[in-house]
């Protein structure tokens, strides 16, 4: 695979990627709304591509491919994990689309601040989800360098291709706001399923087919096929690992927003559908992608590169092996641009609108406009740093969200929780979480993958148990989400007696 065919590429891929954001534009998007989630009006196809594309990002082909290559099955435990996670899109979703069409909400910041009626709770929310997601967002910009510097064997430098997805992300975000990320993504989202699952059976069946696969793994490699395995996973990592992520699409913003964004609670099935019948052939991929770096190029100086050296290897021919490069590189800029724009709709909604009360709409979207390159260039400056592997510093990101999750589920499911525990629990969690990274992580044995949901938990119980609830907020939010459903639910029925009655 030359370095001119990858350029030229990428070149294509962005003339294609950049008509369809441009045609996504529906005049000016002058709201928050309108700017950042589409004036709610997004169809369960295009939201069921843009969430997977922008949740399976650079982790999966390049994050999850290594941790298999490093750790072997245990990797898609780990991910399986995740999977059952989803369930609680099921759970809360209905939830989060009933307040966010009642009340107006943009960001799950805004949401939690109004439920215990605090902009301090809104403002601790927006401020720990930038701590977090940044380097997040480096894990993605990492993906595309680490993706770009292998598959060229160093001729694209890994530098270039951290710029390369930050300008690029930068430029989607700007043409139409989360309008045409979304529409990007579904062109991504399709490109990464079709090009890599075609490529992974051709790489499996030029290393002799799944039988032969599988034959060299437990001769030369037995451990990738046990459980804890090759010496990355064991029980105490594994849960370190997959409690946050269990909890993502809650704890994570980027993902908890797009719940606001479809237009009726039938899009939002749909896109739930969708997003588990691709996230399942994806992730059965993304293991065999690994598995078959494993037993092709064993003893690889970084895990992180087992995807991009099989790209550039003999099993996969230059034009397919390009298609599932740009595939990957777009799936990483899916979730960058996301996460641009909800960490700038929250620092504009939940940060300046409070410390700047009665300030104008169209001043919080230009302040959102401005923070979403300073967030992008902080990213790229932690991504140059090249920490670890790219899937164990996503989970770190994680372990750090969870600080919001009890003051979530309590929001929707316990009339007895405070202002003053959530914020206790979203700080506290917040800071106990980065003093672990920041001494070694591990406390009496037990990683913050482990600790971060205790601690979180016992903070907003315990706080939330010595004060008081704004008793009047709790029922009418409670009270919005009985009448917005029950709506729904009443016009349902209707239809299907004049169906029945027709």
């Amino acid at each position: 695979m030359t370095e001119s065919l990858i350029w030229w590429s990428i070149a294509i891929y962005l003339v294609i990627a950049i008509g369809i954001a441009v045609m996504s534009r529906q005049g000016p998007s002058e709201s928050m709304s309108g700017y950042f989630l589409g004036n709610r009006q997004m169809n369960g196809f295009v939201s069921a591509l843009s969430y997977s594309a922008t949740t399976y990002s650079a982790f999966m082909m390049v994050g999850l491919a290594g941790l298999t290559y490093a750790g072997g099955v245990g990797a898609l435990g780990f991910e399986i994990i995740y999977f059952a996670g989803v369930s609680l899109v099921a759970i809360f979703g209905p939830k989060f689309w009933a307040v966010g069409k009642k009340f107006g909400f943009v960001t799950p910041s805004e949401m939690l601040g109004h439920r215990y009626n605090s902009k301090h709770v809104a403002m601790a929310v927006s401020i720990a989800s930038c701590i977090f997601l940044i380097p997040y967002s480096a894990v993605q910009l990492a993906g595309v360098g680490y993706l770009l510097q292998g598959i060229t064997d160093g001729a694209i430098t890994f530098t270039t291709g951290v710029v390369l997805a930050t300008v690029i992300a930068i430029f989607f975000s700007y043409i139409a706001g989360i309008r045409s990320v979304m529409w990007t993504d579904s062109l991504q989202a399709i490109m990464m399923i079709v090009a890599s699952t075609l490529v992974a059976f051709l790489v499996v069946q030029g290393l002799g087919g799944f039988g032969a696969l599988f034959d060299t793994l437990a001769t030369e490699h037995p451990q990738s096929l046990t459980v804890p395995g090759s010496g990355l996973f064991s029980f105490v990592t594994f849960l370190g690992l997959t409690i946050p992520w269990f909890f993502f699409s809650l704890s994570n913003p980027q993902v908890s927003q797009r719940l606001f964004m479809p237009s009726s609670l039938r899009s939002m099935r749909h896109m739930l559908i969708g997003f588990l019948v691709f996230g399942f052939i994806y992730t059965m991929v993304s293991v065999l992608w690994g598995f078959s770096a494993l037993a092709a190029f064993p003893g690889l100086e970084r895990a992180d590169l087992a995807t991009p050296t099989l790209l550039a290897s003999e099993f996969v021919p230059p034009v397919l092996g390009v298609i599932v490069m740009i595939g990957i590189m777009a799936a990483a800029v899916s979730t960058i641009d996301s996460i641009m724009l909800t960490l700038a709709s929250m620092v504009s909604r939940d940060v300046y609108a409070n410390v700047k009360p009665n300030v104008s709409e169209k001043r919080q979207l230009l302040v959102g406009k401005f923070v979403v390159p300073v967030i992008a260039l902080m990213a790229l400056a932690f991504a140059e740093l090249q920490l670890d592997l790219i899937a164990v510093l996503s989970v770190a990101a994680s372990s750090g969200l969870v600080a919001m999750v009890p003051a979530l589920i309590g929001a929707f499911y316990w009339k007895r929780g405070t202002a003053a525990g959530a914020l206790v629990s979203v700080v506290g969690t917040s800071a106990f979480v980065l003093l672990m990274y920041a001494t070694g992580n591990s406390l009496l044995g037990l990683p913050a993958g482990v600790w971060g949901i205790v601690v979180a938990s016992v903070l907003f119980v315990g706080v939330s148990l010595v004060t008081k609830p704004h008793q009047a907020t709790t029922d009418a939010f409670l009270t919005a989400i009985a009448e917005e459903l029950g709506k729904k639910r009443r016009s349902s029925n209707d239809q299907v007696s004049k169906e029945a009655a027709a």
